[in-house]
């Protein structure tokens, strides 16, 4: 008689996943800490391999354990490249926005304002590559229309964003430095789309555009149909 076929460790209703479902609520330092040092670790290995590539034996062996010690704090590969990228784009994001309304606090032109975003975007998401690329593709709809407080926050933090930047684009038009015909909004969407569409194509290291060579030519596009005429 053949035996039962054995359960995953992380099977539903399975006394691991009991464990760490209690150890999550119970949030005692050394889990978190230990949960963390995962995270980073998952990370890591993310962004070597990539997802696809990425194995959960690859990220146990330099978690120092076996495969079997992950499912005690996440439920599989998937739930850790997610909570990885979520963290990182909520990260990524706080840095951006720093960032930009430091630019917008110069003491320059509303064309070389709006290039350093351009450069702050690009260079950011290619340090942060392949995470927030991946919230761009596939979760930025859906934490739009999430009600829990990351998401809201997600999104508060994404409008501050675009109002800094509309910030700038109106001051350029109010001192004559850029055209007044056109759309605020159309224009931001015209900057943005453009910026974040490069998930679609841009792969630091991989594909045949470098950061450098996508900031100059977005900048020259974007700049040679927005600066006012003579």
């Amino acid at each position: 008689m053949a035996s039962p076929a054995r359960r995953p460790p992380h099977a539903s209703g399975s006394g691991l996943s009991q464990r760490r479902r209690s150890a999550q609520v119970e949030g005692s330092a050394v889990y978190l800490a230990k949960r963390n040092e995962l995270l980073q670790i998952a990370g890591d290995v993310f962004k070597e391999k990539g997802f696809e590539a990425a194995t959960l034996n690859d990220i146990a062996s330099r978690f120092g354990t076996d495969r079997a010690a992950i499912y005690y704090y996440f439920a599989g590969k998937e739930e850790l490249f997610q909570e990885v990228f979520q963290a990182t784009a909520k990260r990524v994001l706080d840095d951006n926005l720093t960032e930009a309304a430091g630019i917008a606090a110069l003491e320059a032109t509303a064309q070389e304002k709006l290039r350093r975003l351009i450069e702050l975007l690009i260079t950011s998401y290619e340090a942060n590559y392949p995470y927030v690329y991946v919230y761009i593709q596939e979760d930025m709809a859906k934490v739009t229309f999430q009600s829990t407080p990351s998401a809201k926050e997600m999104v508060r933090k994404t409008r501050k964003l675009d109002r800094i930047v509309i910030g700038v684009i109106e001051s350029g038009i109010k001192n004559g430095e850029l055209r007044d015909d056109l759309s605020v909004p159309l224009v931001l969407n015209a900057l943005f789309g453009m910026v974040n569409w490069t998930h679609r194509w841009f792969k630091p290291g991989e594909g045949k555009y470098t950061a450098q060579e996508t900031i100059d030519t977005f900048s020259a596009i974007f700049f040679d149909g927005l600066r006012k005429p003579s």
